[in-house]
């Protein structure tokens, strides 16, 4: 399950609203993005 973040007002939102409309719920906005996650390379010693 993939949520989006909004890029004006920070929050988190659900797939599920993202299906019905492309617009944050809490600011209107219509700017949504994937936030991605951090990767850590370990090295072998």
């Amino acid at each position: 399950m993939v949520n989006h973040k909004c890029f004006v007002c920070g929050k988190i939102v659900k797939q599920d609203y993202t299906k019905k409309k492309i617009r944050c719920p809490y600011c209107g906005s219509k700017i949504l993005y994937k936030p991605r996650t951090v990767s850590r390379k370990v090295e072998a010693v």
